[in-house]
């Protein structure tokens, strides 16, 4: 992994975030604990939707998008994050319907030529009152279609 930042590699869909890998974040080995793959991808997707005005203050109703739930996560490792440094995360929506969404991700090294890892994270919008599903505001749909990954027929 490449302890010096270069120029953030563009993506042709989604966003590639630059994230640091710091010294708790290692196990024993020295090597990014697997656990702690969820918590980085979280780190790179806040602040993209905070830039845009979605962001918690402590107010669910202030910011009705950010009242979602993971429903799954998966993960592959494919070459191990040794140190600490910095990632680029390269996430995007593969999926995004009435009430849930579908990110797709990758860790790579930060110039890209090493994929660490890949996988999936679905989230489902939640009622604050009900944690029932409920739909996405216009604001979330207008972000979220920033990030869905061009399908063949419109790429």
């Amino acid at each position: 992994m490449s302890h010096t930042t270069v120029e953030r590699q563009a993506a042709e869909f989604g966003h590639v975030a630059h994230v640091p890998v710091h010294f708790d974040d290692l196990d024993a080995m020295g090597l990014l604990h697997n656990a702690r793959y969820a918590v980085l991808l979280e780190r790179a997707l806040t602040p993209y939707w905070a830039e845009r005005g979605v962001v918690f203050r402590g107010d669910v109703h202030a910011a009705p998008d950010v009242f979602h739930a993971v429903r799954e996560f998966t993960i592959t490792y494919q070459a191990p994050v040794t140190g600490v440094g910095t990632v680029a995360v390269h996430f995007w929506l593969e999926h995004f319907s009435t009430s849930s969404a579908q990110y797709a991700f990758e860790f790579r090294s930060v110039d890209g030529a090493t994929v660490h890892a890949r996988g999936t994270r679905s989230i489902v919008r939640l009622d604050p009152a009900t944690l029932r599903p409920t739909a996405w505001t216009e604001v979330g749909r207008a972000i979220a279609a920033t990030l869905l990954r061009p399908t063949p027929a419109s790429a």
